[in-house]
């Protein structure tokens, strides 16, 4: 078994236009101050991260996992998500997802989704580049809005869907392969791998691809009602990321599940900060101990109440609690036999 790495942040929630937030010097500074060791890094902000110029230059790759260093933190992984969602959108969002693309490709859904693909690829070099194992990403969605059937979902449109999205993933997936990095998928609602099934679904689609994997964050179950301690022992073997995320659900006889269309504050499901939420961390962080998970638990902050500052620093305190530093040895040792193969015959009566 392998002691679980951390704590370590997502930075996506706190970059921002004030100091330290606003720069890598900055920030590093920060969430090592919090004792933080590890930093899940986004994409798209070149004040922090150049990734076509990390997939393209090994020596600045090299520079920026250096400054990194100087803080005493590591990068977990590189996150793709807002990219990621653009490799699959349906029309009908077309207009909200612009937002994540760079002006040029906006209205242009086919310029788009190239750029978005090529990040991908950018970010599998990159990877590599800076010695990582495994990057964070969305699915994107074709289907997210016929999730519910009604209508009557024609026969076929599901496969068909999942046919699509695995044509558009199968390539970035085999650039991943070839740089020896691991794309972990967050299942998340939203996106066409939501749960289980779909994970399973696209899995198929995708010929079972040995780099097609689950970045686990159990809020999102949670939200769904899903028993995301099951999860684990399902797919532990493709779980090569984690998000530290709590949620809790809390229906009414007005709402469930669906929200009814409520802000976040309002909704009977919503996310809070590690350990304001109903999520049980301390079973999670024993089953991927024992399913010997190798990676980082990476703090993300997603909270309706608690200011993100504090969420940040509570959270850092309760990663390092939640890590089980795993035993090196059975704990009947000190009653164990010595090994003798004569003497285990004699006692099966052979």
């Amino acid at each position: 078994m392998t002691t679980i790495q951390g704590p370590a942040v997502f930075l996506a929630q706190f970059i921002g236009d004030e100091a330290p937030f606003n720069s890598l010097d900055g920030i590093c500074k920060w969430a090592a101050d919090l004792g933080f060791k590890g930093i899940q890094m986004p994409t798209l902000d070149t004040r922090f991260i150049d990734l076509q110029k990390a997939a393209e230059s090994k020596t600045y790759a090299d520079e920026l996992k250096g400054k990194i260093a100087s803080y005493g933190l590591e990068i977990t992984e590189l996150s793709t998500h807002l990219q990621g969602q653009l490799v699959a959108v349906h029309p009908a969002y077309d207009d909200f997802f612009d937002a994540f693309a760079p002006k040029n490709v906006h209205g242009n859904s086919k310029a788009r989704q190239e750029w978005a693909v090529q990040q991908l690829k950018f970010a599998a070099k990159a990877s590599q580049n800076l010695g990582l194992n495994a990057h964070a990403t969305f699915s994107g969605s074709l289907l997210w809005q016929y999730f519910h059937p009604w209508p009557q979902r024609p026969p076929g449109l599901v496969e068909d869907g999942f046919a699509e999205l695995a044509k558009r993933w199968l390539p970035i997936l085999n650039e991943f392969d070839q740089n020896g990095v691991d794309l972990c998928y967050e299942i998340h609602p939203g996106e066409d791998l939501f749960d289980g099934e779909t994970y399973e679904m696209f899995l198929k689609a995708v010929n079972n691809h040995s780099r097609a994997c689950i970045l686990y964050d159990p809020s999102h179950f949670v939200l769904q009602q899903l028993d995301y301690i099951q999860y684990i022992d399902f797919y532990h073997e493709r779980i090569k990321a984690f998000h530290v995320k709590d949620a809790e659900f809390n229906p009414t006889g007005k709402q469930g599940t669906f929200g009814g269309y409520q802000s976040w504050v309002n909704r009977a499901g919503r996310y809070r900060s590690p350990g304001d939420g109903q999520i049980d961390f301390k079973t999670i962080f024993s089953k991927l101990a024992q399913y010997d998970f190798k990676g980082w638990a990476v703090m993300e902050w997603e909270c309706c109440l608690k200011n993100q500052e504090d969420g940040a620093r509570e959270g850092a305190e309760f990663i390092k609690k939640h890590i089980i530093k795993v035993t090196d040895k059975a704990f009947d040792d000190f009653a164990a036999v010595e090994t003798n193969r004569a003497f285990n015959r004699k006692n099966l009566g052979l």
